[in-house]
């Protein structure tokens, strides 16, 4: 799987890295964003600089087995939301990312926010995975009527709060929950459910399939998105997410 030559350069890096590194202190609550190999090079950073944009007012701190920071309960006990980026197969995520699951559940239940992009979203079910949603996953390119059926980089429609958006999409997941306990934000054109939030214990779990956060790097040479390059979905995803009171 392909992911964007590093987020285009040093200046995409960089600018992520002054979210994390600011020698300003900064108030705003923490959002650990998981980077290691349960992920591929640009996809946390892109998380981390799709949460520093957001206007919730989050600071995406990575956290990982190479990082200052761990994947670990006293580091999760000083974040707000986790953040589990996109990355490879699910086999090799849940290898790594598996031993970390008891902490990653009970800081959820215990109020905290997860958010999962892709992989991320696929970890939040159960076969296998932190089985943190009122269901699970499945491949969006194996459903019957998918607008694509290769796990190749490519755009899709989706119907984003009912108004029609194209997001980019490799090989993620579609969400198969008991609707009546999730906050569906959006599906795929086939009706499959491609982003959603739901609660699991005193916390909530933000799900989306597609990617919000791909920047201009994502896009190889040939394809755009008919929208042009937004991030307001990702920013809708993530204030649902931290709200006390889920908006549909």
């Amino acid at each position: 799987m392909r992911r964007r030559t590093l987020m285009a350069g040093v200046g995409a890096l960089a600018l992520s890295g002054m979210a994390v590194t600011s020698m300003v202190r900064d108030e705003r609550a923490v959002a650990l964003v998981y980077r290691g190999p349960a992920s591929l090079p640009g996809c946390p950073e892109a998380v981390a600089a799709l949460i520093e944009t957001s206007p919730v007012g989050l600071r995406p701190v990575f956290c990982g087995p190479q990082e200052k920071v761990p994947v670990s309960p006293g580091a999760l006990a000083e974040a707000a939301v986790f953040a589990q980026p996109g990355g490879g197969t699910l086999r090799q995520g849940w290898e790594h990312m598996g031993p970390h699951a008891r902490d990653i559940q009970q800081f959820t239940a215990a109020g905290g926010r997860y958010l999962g992009f892709c992989l991320g979203g696929y970890l939040a079910g159960a076969t296998p995975g932190f089985a943190m949603l009122p269901g699970d996953t499945a491949r969006y390119i194996d459903t019957p009527g998918a607008a694509v059926h290769t796990p190749e980089e490519t755009v899709v429609p989706v119907q984003w709060r009912n108004q029609p958006r194209h997001m980019f999409f490799q090989d993620g997941p579609v969400f198969r929950l008991q609707e009546q306990e999730a906050a569906v934000l959006a599906r795929y054109s086939n009706g499959e459910i491609a982003a959603a939030v739901a609660s699991y214990g005193a916390g909530r779990v933000g799900v989306v399939g597609p990617h919000p956060e791909a920047d201009a790097s994502w896009y190889p040479s040939g394809l755009s998105n008919p929208d042009g390059i937004r991030f307001d979905l990702g920013h809708d995803l993530i204030a649902t997410v931290m709200s006390d009171q889920i908006q549909v």
